[in-house]
């Protein structure tokens, strides 16, 4: 899957279920449920999820606690337009060998 191929699946009323799950958080997040959004990004672990943690706490105004995800990232924290954050997390992620 491409990144362009990802957010043309934005079309669709729900992601796949074959959908990791930080994809999909990001997926939900860009349908515009944060909620849903971070309700699954906090069940998930390790760097790639405090990443996408870190993102949706900055999008929602939080600072301070991005900043400590973006710590637990391992991340700097990011200055960018929160779509381009998006697309660099998407694309980090749909390129991860995990």
């Amino acid at each position: 899957m491409t990144v362009d191929q990802f957010r043309a699946s934005l079309q669709q009323p729900a992601p796949t279920t074959t959908l990791p799950p930080l994809l999909a958080a990001l997926w939900w997040d860009a349908k515009g449920d944060w909620t849903r959004a971070h309700e699954i990004a906090q069940n998930e672990n390790g760097a790639e999820a405090a990443w996408v943690h870190a993102y949706l706490h900055r999008e929602e105004g939080d600072d301070g606690n991005a900043g400590y995800w973006y710590g637990q990232a391992r991340q700097p924290q990011c200055k960018v337009s929160f779509d381009a954050e998006w697309n660099q997390i998407v694309s980090a992620l749909i390129n991860s060998p995990l």
